[in-house]
Protein backbone atom coordinates (compact mmCIF):
# COMPACT_ATOMS: atom_id res chain seq x y z
CA UNK A 1 0.00 0.00 0.00
CA UNK A 2 2.66 2.22 0.83
CA UNK A 3 4.25 1.64 -2.71
CA UNK A 4 0.70 2.51 -4.32
CA UNK A 5 0.39 5.74 -2.11
CA UNK A 6 4.15 6.72 -3.40
CA UNK A 7 4.12 5.56 -6.82
CA UNK A 8 0.57 7.97 -7.55
CA UNK A 9 1.18 10.43 -4.26
CA UNK A 10 0.07 13.40 -6.60
CA UNK A 11 -2.89 12.03 -7.27
CA UNK A 12 -3.40 10.90 -3.06
CA UNK A 13 -2.69 14.15 -2.31
CA UNK A 14 -5.05 15.95 -4.63
CA UNK A 15 -7.60 13.44 -3.18
CA UNK A 16 -6.66 14.57 0.22
CA UNK A 17 -7.37 18.17 -0.45
CA UNK A 18 -10.48 17.42 -2.10
CA UNK A 19 -11.97 15.59 0.47
CA UNK A 20 -10.61 18.32 3.12
CA UNK A 21 -12.57 21.00 1.08
CA UNK A 22 -15.54 18.69 0.83
CA UNK A 23 -15.95 18.35 4.34
CA UNK A 24 -15.34 22.07 5.12
CA UNK A 25 -17.97 23.02 2.56
CA UNK A 26 -19.97 21.02 3.81
CA UNK A 27 -19.84 22.18 7.26
CA UNK A 28 -20.17 25.43 5.92
CA UNK A 29 -23.72 24.84 4.46
CA UNK A 30 -24.74 22.69 7.73
CA UNK A 31 -23.57 25.69 9.77
CA UNK A 32 -25.72 28.28 8.17
CA UNK A 33 -28.70 25.80 7.70
CA UNK A 34 -31.80 27.75 9.33
CA UNK A 35 -33.31 23.43 9.47
CA UNK A 36 -30.18 21.54 10.34
CA UNK A 37 -30.37 20.10 13.76
CA UNK A 38 -28.18 21.43 16.94
CA UNK A 39 -24.96 20.04 16.34
CA UNK A 40 -23.72 18.20 19.62
CA UNK A 41 -20.42 18.87 21.64
CA UNK A 42 -20.56 22.01 19.43
CA UNK A 43 -23.59 24.21 19.90
CA UNK A 44 -24.73 25.42 23.57
CA UNK A 45 -27.98 23.69 24.51
CA UNK A 46 -30.90 25.96 23.19
CA UNK A 47 -33.54 27.10 25.01
CA UNK A 48 -37.02 25.98 24.76
CA UNK A 49 -39.88 27.67 24.74
CA UNK A 50 -43.61 26.05 24.19
CA UNK A 51 -46.59 28.06 22.63
CA UNK A 52 -50.54 26.45 22.60
CA UNK A 53 -52.12 27.84 19.34
CA UNK A 54 -55.99 27.12 18.56
CA UNK A 55 -54.49 26.80 14.36
CA UNK A 56 -51.09 26.15 13.40
CA UNK A 57 -51.72 25.61 9.97
CA UNK A 58 -48.55 25.63 7.93
CA UNK A 59 -46.69 24.87 10.41
CA UNK A 60 -43.35 22.71 9.61
CA UNK A 61 -40.47 22.01 11.59
CA UNK A 62 -37.55 21.23 10.06
CA UNK A 63 -38.17 24.08 6.84
CA UNK A 64 -36.70 26.50 8.55
CA UNK A 65 -39.24 28.48 9.70
CA UNK A 66 -38.00 31.03 12.54
CA UNK A 67 -38.66 33.03 15.32
CA UNK A 68 -38.51 36.90 15.47
CA UNK A 69 -38.94 39.45 18.02
CA UNK A 70 -39.13 43.59 16.33
CA UNK A 71 -37.93 41.24 13.20
CA UNK A 72 -35.07 39.93 14.34
CA UNK A 73 -34.80 36.38 14.55
CA UNK A 74 -34.02 34.55 17.47
CA UNK A 75 -34.69 31.00 17.48
CA UNK A 76 -36.88 27.99 14.95
CA UNK A 77 -39.47 26.07 15.13
CA UNK A 78 -38.36 22.61 16.00
CA UNK A 79 -41.71 20.62 16.87
CA UNK A 80 -45.34 20.95 16.61
CA UNK A 81 -48.25 18.18 17.88
CA UNK A 82 -52.19 18.50 19.13
CA UNK A 83 -52.14 18.37 23.10
CA UNK A 84 -56.24 18.68 24.66
CA UNK A 85 -57.30 20.28 21.37
CA UNK A 86 -54.85 22.93 21.03
CA UNK A 87 -52.00 22.87 18.67
CA UNK A 88 -48.42 22.86 20.93
CA UNK A 89 -45.21 24.65 18.89
CA UNK A 90 -42.07 24.04 20.41
CA UNK A 91 -39.68 26.73 19.70
CA UNK A 92 -35.94 26.60 20.10
CA UNK A 93 -33.84 30.05 21.48
CA UNK A 94 -30.35 31.06 20.99
CA UNK A 95 -28.69 31.03 24.02
CA UNK A 96 -27.75 34.82 23.92
CA UNK A 97 -31.30 35.96 23.29
CA UNK A 98 -32.47 34.21 25.92
CA UNK A 99 -30.64 36.34 28.20
CA UNK A 100 -31.56 39.42 26.57
CA UNK A 101 -35.27 38.64 26.06
CA UNK A 102 -36.49 37.30 29.74
CA UNK A 103 -39.64 36.03 28.23
CA UNK A 104 -42.39 36.94 31.05
CA UNK A 105 -45.58 34.64 31.69
CA UNK A 106 -47.27 37.28 29.46
CA UNK A 107 -45.78 36.83 26.52
CA UNK A 108 -47.09 36.66 23.67
CA UNK A 109 -47.03 34.61 20.16
CA UNK A 110 -48.53 35.11 16.75
CA UNK A 111 -48.20 33.22 13.56
CA UNK A 112 -47.55 35.08 10.32
CA UNK A 113 -46.92 34.28 6.93
CA UNK A 114 -43.98 35.47 5.87
CA UNK A 115 -45.04 34.62 2.09
CA UNK A 116 -48.08 34.29 0.06
CA UNK A 117 -46.72 30.62 0.25
CA UNK A 118 -47.21 30.17 4.09
CA UNK A 119 -44.22 30.15 5.38
CA UNK A 120 -45.10 30.81 8.55
CA UNK A 121 -42.82 32.09 10.85
CA UNK A 122 -43.48 33.53 14.95
CA UNK A 123 -43.53 36.75 16.00
CA UNK A 124 -42.93 36.60 19.96
CA UNK A 125 -43.60 39.32 22.51
CA UNK A 126 -41.22 38.68 25.34
CA UNK A 127 -43.69 40.61 27.99
CA UNK A 128 -42.83 42.70 30.96
CA UNK A 129 -44.91 41.89 34.11
CA UNK A 130 -45.36 38.84 34.79
CA UNK A 131 -42.67 36.12 36.32
CA UNK A 132 -40.13 34.74 33.99
CA UNK A 133 -40.75 31.58 32.45
CA UNK A 134 -37.86 28.91 32.73
CA UNK A 135 -36.55 26.39 30.18
CA UNK A 136 -40.23 24.76 28.19
CA UNK A 137 -42.38 27.13 29.82
CA UNK A 138 -45.98 27.36 27.97
CA UNK A 139 -46.77 30.42 26.70
CA UNK A 140 -51.42 29.52 27.14
CA UNK A 141 -53.84 29.93 24.13
CA UNK A 142 -55.29 33.17 25.22
CA UNK A 143 -51.92 34.82 24.50
CA UNK A 144 -51.73 33.39 21.21
CA UNK A 145 -53.47 34.41 17.68
CA UNK A 146 -52.96 32.12 14.32
CA UNK A 147 -52.35 33.60 10.92
CA UNK A 148 -56.31 34.03 9.54
CA UNK A 149 -56.26 33.50 5.91
CA UNK A 150 -58.30 35.45 3.67
CA UNK A 151 -61.02 32.69 2.72
CA UNK A 152 -62.06 33.30 6.67
CA UNK A 153 -62.44 36.74 6.21
CA UNK A 154 -64.40 36.27 3.29
CA UNK A 155 -66.78 33.90 4.63
CA UNK A 156 -67.38 35.43 7.06
CA UNK A 157 -69.36 38.37 3.78
CA UNK A 158 -72.45 37.01 2.04
CA UNK A 159 -72.58 36.59 -1.77
CA UNK A 160 -73.69 40.52 -1.90
CA UNK A 161 -71.07 41.91 0.52
CA UNK A 162 -68.44 39.76 -1.26
CA UNK A 163 -69.55 41.16 -4.80
CA UNK A 164 -69.40 44.68 -3.25
CA UNK A 165 -66.38 44.36 -2.20
CA UNK A 166 -64.60 42.70 -5.43
CA UNK A 167 -66.11 46.11 -7.20
CA UNK A 168 -64.24 47.85 -4.50
CA UNK A 169 -61.07 46.56 -4.81
CA UNK A 170 -61.61 46.59 -8.77
CA UNK A 171 -62.55 50.27 -8.47
CA UNK A 172 -59.70 51.31 -6.53
CA UNK A 173 -57.18 49.13 -8.73
CA UNK A 174 -58.02 50.88 -11.81
CA UNK A 175 -58.45 54.21 -9.36
CA UNK A 176 -54.78 54.22 -8.16
CA UNK A 177 -53.48 52.72 -11.55
CA UNK A 178 -50.95 55.14 -12.55
CA UNK A 179 -50.83 57.35 -8.85
CA UNK A 180 -48.66 55.45 -7.61
CA UNK A 181 -46.47 58.34 -6.74
CA UNK A 182 -49.43 60.51 -5.69
CA UNK A 183 -50.46 57.68 -3.59
CA UNK A 184 -46.46 57.68 -2.21
CA UNK A 185 -46.80 61.32 -1.42
CA UNK A 186 -49.99 60.79 0.55
CA UNK A 187 -48.68 58.27 2.51
CA UNK A 188 -45.41 60.81 3.28
CA UNK A 189 -47.74 63.32 4.40
CA UNK A 190 -49.29 60.71 6.84
CA UNK A 191 -45.84 60.15 8.63
CA UNK A 192 -46.65 62.50 11.35
CA UNK A 193 -50.28 60.66 11.90
CA UNK A 194 -48.11 57.72 12.00
CA UNK A 195 -45.91 58.99 14.00
CA UNK A 196 -48.68 60.10 16.67
CA UNK A 197 -50.39 56.78 15.89
CA UNK A 198 -47.28 55.23 17.20
CA UNK A 199 -47.19 57.20 20.49
CA UNK A 200 -50.87 56.27 21.32
CA UNK A 201 -50.17 52.44 20.77
CA UNK A 202 -47.28 53.35 23.34
CA UNK A 203 -49.30 54.92 25.89
CA UNK A 204 -51.84 52.04 25.25
CA UNK A 205 -49.25 49.39 25.55
CA UNK A 206 -48.18 51.07 28.95
CA UNK A 207 -51.46 50.77 30.08
CA UNK A 208 -51.82 47.64 29.61
CA UNK A 209 -53.29 46.76 32.96
CA UNK A 210 -55.51 49.64 33.24
CA UNK A 211 -57.03 48.29 29.62
CA UNK A 212 -57.62 45.15 31.81
CA UNK A 213 -59.92 46.63 34.24
CA UNK A 214 -61.64 48.54 32.01
CA UNK A 215 -62.44 45.79 29.99
CA UNK A 216 -63.43 43.71 33.38
CA UNK A 217 -65.35 46.44 34.02
CA UNK A 218 -67.21 47.04 31.16
CA UNK A 219 -68.08 42.95 31.49
CA UNK A 220 -69.17 43.30 34.95
CA UNK A 221 -71.39 46.53 34.09
CA UNK A 222 -72.72 44.37 30.72
CA UNK A 223 -74.06 42.00 33.34
CA UNK A 224 -75.36 44.13 35.65
CA UNK A 225 -77.09 45.55 32.50
CA UNK A 226 -78.60 42.10 32.02
CA UNK A 227 -79.65 41.47 35.45
CA UNK A 228 -81.46 44.44 35.52
CA UNK A 229 -83.59 43.72 31.94
CA UNK A 230 -86.51 45.34 33.44
CA UNK A 231 -84.78 48.88 34.27
CA UNK A 232 -83.67 49.45 30.57
CA UNK A 233 -87.02 49.76 29.38
CA UNK A 234 -88.28 52.44 32.19
CA UNK A 235 -84.78 54.05 31.55
CA UNK A 236 -85.69 54.74 28.05
CA UNK A 237 -88.97 55.46 28.52
CA UNK A 238 -87.91 58.04 31.06
CA UNK A 239 -85.42 59.30 28.47
CA UNK A 240 -87.88 59.71 26.25
CA UNK A 241 -90.12 62.23 28.35
CA UNK A 242 -86.63 64.10 29.21
CA UNK A 243 -86.06 64.39 25.72
CA UNK A 244 -89.53 65.48 24.60
CA UNK A 245 -89.71 68.11 27.27
CA UNK A 246 -86.36 69.44 25.77
CA UNK A 247 -87.67 69.37 22.64
CA UNK A 248 -90.96 71.38 23.76
CA UNK A 249 -88.81 74.09 25.41
CA UNK A 250 -86.35 74.24 21.84
CA UNK A 251 -87.00 78.50 22.39
CA UNK A 252 -85.92 78.76 25.60
CA UNK A 253 -83.07 76.20 25.16
CA UNK A 254 -82.31 78.20 21.77
CA UNK A 255 -82.29 81.37 23.95
CA UNK A 256 -79.90 80.08 26.73
CA UNK A 257 -77.47 78.65 23.97
CA UNK A 258 -77.49 82.42 22.50
CA UNK A 259 -76.77 83.74 26.02
CA UNK A 260 -73.91 81.32 26.32
CA UNK A 261 -71.07 83.18 24.09
CA UNK A 262 -71.57 86.49 26.41
CA UNK A 263 -71.60 83.94 29.57
CA UNK A 264 -68.55 82.29 29.10
CA UNK A 265 -66.93 85.63 27.92
CA UNK A 266 -67.64 87.17 31.24
CA UNK A 267 -66.30 83.54 32.79
CA UNK A 268 -63.16 83.87 30.72
CA UNK A 269 -62.95 87.49 32.35
CA UNK A 270 -63.37 86.60 35.90
CA UNK A 271 -61.39 83.92 35.26
CA UNK A 272 -58.65 86.27 34.69
CA UNK A 273 -59.71 88.48 37.11
CA UNK A 274 -59.55 84.80 39.61
CA UNK A 275 -56.19 83.99 37.99
CA UNK A 276 -54.93 87.48 39.22
CA UNK A 277 -56.30 87.25 42.40
CA UNK A 278 -54.67 83.67 43.29
CA UNK A 279 -51.21 85.42 42.23
CA UNK A 280 -51.87 87.78 44.89
CA UNK A 281 -53.64 85.74 47.43
CA UNK A 282 -50.97 83.13 47.47
CA UNK A 283 -48.53 85.54 49.01
CA UNK A 284 -50.53 86.59 51.76
CA UNK A 285 -51.87 83.08 52.50
CA UNK A 286 -48.42 82.14 52.83
CA UNK A 287 -47.94 85.13 55.26
CA UNK A 288 -50.73 83.91 56.72
CA UNK A 289 -49.43 80.78 57.91
CA UNK A 290 -47.21 81.66 60.55
CA UNK A 291 -50.38 83.43 62.79
CA UNK A 292 -52.37 80.21 61.66
CA UNK A 293 -50.14 78.07 63.46
CA UNK A 294 -50.58 80.50 66.50
CA UNK A 295 -53.80 80.17 66.92
CA UNK A 296 -54.15 77.12 68.63
CA UNK A 297 -51.97 79.06 71.27
CA UNK A 298 -54.07 81.91 71.22
CA UNK A 299 -56.85 80.04 71.51
CA UNK A 300 -55.77 78.49 75.01
CA UNK A 301 -54.82 82.50 75.65
CA UNK A 302 -58.49 82.95 75.32
CA UNK A 303 -59.93 80.02 77.05
CA UNK A 304 -59.89 81.24 80.49
CA UNK A 305 -61.45 84.79 79.51
CA UNK A 306 -64.46 82.76 77.50
CA UNK A 307 -64.68 81.21 80.77
CA UNK A 308 -65.14 84.06 82.39
CA UNK A 309 -67.09 85.75 79.96
CA UNK A 310 -69.88 83.01 79.79
CA UNK A 311 -71.76 83.78 83.12
CA UNK A 312 -71.96 87.60 81.79
CA UNK A 313 -73.30 86.95 78.30
CA UNK A 314 -75.68 84.25 79.58
CA UNK A 315 -76.80 86.27 82.89
CA UNK A 316 -76.63 89.69 81.05
CA UNK A 317 -76.19 90.47 78.08
CA UNK A 318 -78.85 87.41 76.40
CA UNK A 319 -81.38 88.94 78.87
CA UNK A 320 -80.65 92.57 77.00
CA UNK A 321 -80.59 91.45 73.84
CA UNK A 322 -84.10 89.72 74.54
CA UNK A 323 -85.42 93.20 76.22
CA UNK A 324 -83.71 94.92 73.13
CA UNK A 325 -85.45 93.28 70.21
CA UNK A 326 -88.88 95.14 70.82
CA UNK A 327 -87.23 98.40 70.47
CA UNK A 328 -84.97 97.20 67.73
CA UNK A 329 -87.87 96.34 65.98
CA UNK A 330 -88.94 100.17 66.33
CA UNK A 331 -86.07 101.11 64.83
CA UNK A 332 -86.58 99.32 61.52
CA UNK A 333 -88.26 101.84 59.79
CA UNK A 334 -85.68 104.96 61.15
CA UNK A 335 -82.90 102.26 59.98
CA UNK A 336 -84.45 101.88 56.67
CA UNK A 337 -85.24 105.75 56.28
CA UNK A 338 -81.48 106.40 57.44
CA UNK A 339 -80.21 103.89 55.19
CA UNK A 340 -81.95 105.62 52.06
CA UNK A 341 -80.71 108.81 53.05
CA UNK A 342 -77.19 107.36 53.81
CA UNK A 343 -76.13 108.28 50.18
CA UNK A 344 -77.52 112.06 50.24
CA UNK A 345 -75.77 112.43 54.18
CA UNK A 346 -71.97 110.51 52.60
CA UNK A 347 -72.61 112.78 49.35
CA UNK A 348 -73.00 116.39 52.01
CA UNK A 349 -70.40 114.96 54.24
CA UNK A 350 -68.16 114.42 51.04
CA UNK A 351 -68.17 117.79 50.24
CA UNK A 352 -68.22 119.30 53.98
CA UNK A 353 -64.89 117.32 53.74
CA UNK A 354 -63.72 119.05 50.37
CA UNK A 355 -64.71 122.28 52.43
CA UNK A 356 -62.66 122.13 55.06
CA UNK A 357 -59.95 120.27 53.36
CA UNK A 358 -59.90 123.60 51.24
CA UNK A 359 -60.01 125.65 54.59
CA UNK A 360 -57.38 124.05 56.27
CA UNK A 361 -54.96 123.55 52.92
CA UNK A 362 -52.04 124.85 53.51
CA UNK A 363 -49.24 124.68 50.85
CA UNK A 364 -46.14 125.92 52.31
CA UNK A 365 -46.54 125.08 56.05
CA UNK A 366 -46.22 127.73 58.31
CA UNK A 367 -44.15 130.04 57.52
CA UNK A 368 -42.08 132.56 59.97
CA UNK A 369 -42.96 135.51 60.92
CA UNK A 370 -40.60 138.43 58.64
CA UNK A 371 -38.61 140.86 61.18
CA UNK A 372 -36.38 143.71 60.47
CA UNK A 373 -36.27 145.89 56.47
CA UNK A 374 -39.34 144.78 54.71
CA UNK A 375 -41.18 142.89 57.09
CA UNK A 376 -44.34 144.18 56.32
CA UNK A 377 -44.07 143.24 52.85
CA UNK A 378 -43.02 139.51 53.11
CA UNK A 379 -45.76 139.24 56.39
CA UNK A 380 -48.47 140.14 54.07
CA UNK A 381 -47.01 137.87 50.84
CA UNK A 382 -47.05 134.91 53.21
CA UNK A 383 -49.83 132.16 52.11
CA UNK A 384 -50.78 130.60 54.67
CA UNK A 385 -54.31 129.30 53.65
CA UNK A 386 -57.77 130.16 54.84
CA UNK A 387 -57.67 129.38 58.79
CA UNK A 388 -54.86 131.94 59.11
CA UNK A 389 -57.11 134.29 57.85
CA UNK A 390 -59.93 133.26 59.47
CA UNK A 391 -58.12 133.95 62.71
CA UNK A 392 -57.40 137.61 61.85
CA UNK A 393 -61.18 137.61 60.87
CA UNK A 394 -62.30 136.62 64.36
CA UNK A 395 -59.78 139.05 65.95
CA UNK A 396 -61.29 142.23 63.69
CA UNK A 397 -64.77 140.71 65.18
CA UNK A 398 -64.05 140.95 68.62
CA UNK A 399 -63.26 144.79 67.88
CA UNK A 400 -66.70 144.85 66.30
CA UNK A 401 -68.58 143.60 69.70
CA UNK A 402 -66.38 145.76 72.06
CA UNK A 403 -69.52 147.75 72.93
CA UNK A 404 -71.82 145.97 75.33
CA UNK A 405 -74.03 146.19 78.39
CA UNK A 406 -75.99 144.17 81.40
CA UNK A 407 -77.89 142.42 78.05
CA UNK A 408 -74.28 141.17 75.99
CA UNK A 409 -72.42 143.01 73.26
CA UNK A 410 -73.65 145.55 71.08
CA UNK A 411 -73.10 146.18 67.44
CA UNK A 412 -72.83 149.37 65.50
CA UNK A 413 -74.47 149.76 62.50
CA UNK A 414 -75.62 153.44 60.16
CA UNK A 415 -78.95 153.11 58.03
CA UNK A 416 -79.06 155.81 55.43
CA UNK A 417 -82.45 156.56 54.01
CA UNK A 418 -84.52 159.85 52.70
CA UNK A 419 -86.84 161.69 54.18
CA UNK A 420 -89.49 160.58 51.35
CA UNK A 421 -88.96 157.06 51.97
CA UNK A 422 -89.46 157.41 55.83
CA UNK A 423 -92.52 159.81 55.43
CA UNK A 424 -94.08 156.91 53.50
CA UNK A 425 -93.52 154.02 56.29
CA UNK A 426 -94.57 156.73 59.10
CA UNK A 427 -98.02 157.21 56.75
CA UNK A 428 -98.28 153.79 57.08
CA UNK A 429 -97.23 153.10 60.96
CA UNK A 430 -97.32 156.30 63.04
CA UNK A 431 -96.57 154.99 65.65
CA UNK A 432 -92.86 153.49 64.19
CA UNK A 433 -92.13 157.11 64.67
CA UNK A 434 -91.57 157.96 68.21
CA UNK A 435 -90.58 154.84 68.71
CA UNK A 436 -87.39 154.59 65.95
CA UNK A 437 -86.78 158.51 67.49
CA UNK A 438 -87.01 159.74 63.98
CA UNK A 439 -89.74 162.60 64.81
CA UNK A 440 -87.54 165.69 65.52
CA UNK A 441 -85.11 164.40 62.04
CA UNK A 442 -88.38 164.71 60.18
CA UNK A 443 -89.61 168.48 61.51
CA UNK A 444 -86.14 169.58 61.90
CA UNK A 445 -86.31 171.99 58.13
CA UNK A 446 -82.62 171.39 58.36
CA UNK A 447 -82.62 167.76 57.84
CA UNK A 448 -85.85 167.65 55.86
CA UNK A 449 -87.31 170.30 54.24
CA UNK A 450 -91.01 170.66 54.72
CA UNK A 451 -91.91 170.39 50.81
CA UNK A 452 -89.37 167.00 50.51
CA UNK A 453 -91.62 164.04 50.11
CA UNK A 454 -95.11 166.08 48.85
CA UNK A 455 -96.34 164.67 45.66
CA UNK A 456 -98.90 164.90 43.06
CA UNK A 457 -101.88 164.35 45.41
CA UNK A 458 -101.07 166.16 48.55
CA UNK A 459 -98.29 166.17 51.52
CA UNK A 460 -98.01 163.62 53.86
CA UNK A 461 -99.37 164.60 57.62
CA UNK A 462 -96.64 165.79 59.95
CA UNK A 463 -95.59 164.06 62.88
CA UNK A 464 -96.43 165.54 65.84
CA UNK A 465 -93.15 166.05 68.49
CA UNK A 466 -92.91 164.10 71.44
CA UNK A 467 -92.76 165.22 74.73
CA UNK A 468 -89.35 167.15 75.44
CA UNK A 469 -88.25 164.96 78.08
CA UNK A 470 -88.08 162.37 75.54
CA UNK A 471 -87.26 164.52 72.41
CA UNK A 472 -82.65 164.64 73.42
CA UNK A 473 -82.97 160.76 72.89
CA UNK A 474 -84.52 160.78 69.11
CA UNK A 475 -82.31 162.96 67.50
CA UNK A 476 -79.22 160.91 66.48
CA UNK A 477 -79.71 159.09 62.66
CA UNK A 478 -76.47 156.51 64.29
CA UNK A 479 -78.11 153.62 66.38
CA UNK A 480 -77.01 150.67 68.34
CA UNK A 481 -78.86 147.53 67.79
CA UNK A 482 -78.23 144.61 70.40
Amino acid sequence: MKRAISKHLGDFVALLVLFLIAIGVSGYIIANQDARPRIPFVESKAFTLKAEFSDAQAVTPGQGQSVRVAGVQVGKITEVKLVNGVAVVTMELDQKWKKKLDVKSDATALLRPRTGLKDMFIELDPGGSGRTLSNNGTIPVQNTAPDVDPDETLSALDTDTRQYLKLLINGAGKGLKGHGNDLNLTFKALDPTYRDLARVSTAIADRRQQLKRLIHNYGTLTNTLADTDQAIPRLINSSDAVFRAFASEDTNISLAVSKLPAALNQTRDTLEKVDEFGRVAGPALESLRAPFRQLDVANHAVLPFVKEAEPITRKKIRPFVIAARPTVRDLRPAAINLAKATPDLAASFHELNRFFNMAAHNPKGAEPVATGAGADAANRARDEGYLFWLGWVAQHTTSLFSTSDAQGPLRRFVLFFSCTTIRTQLARDPAAGPLLGLTNALNDPGLCPSGEGAGAGGGLPAIPPLPKKDAGKQTKTEGRAP
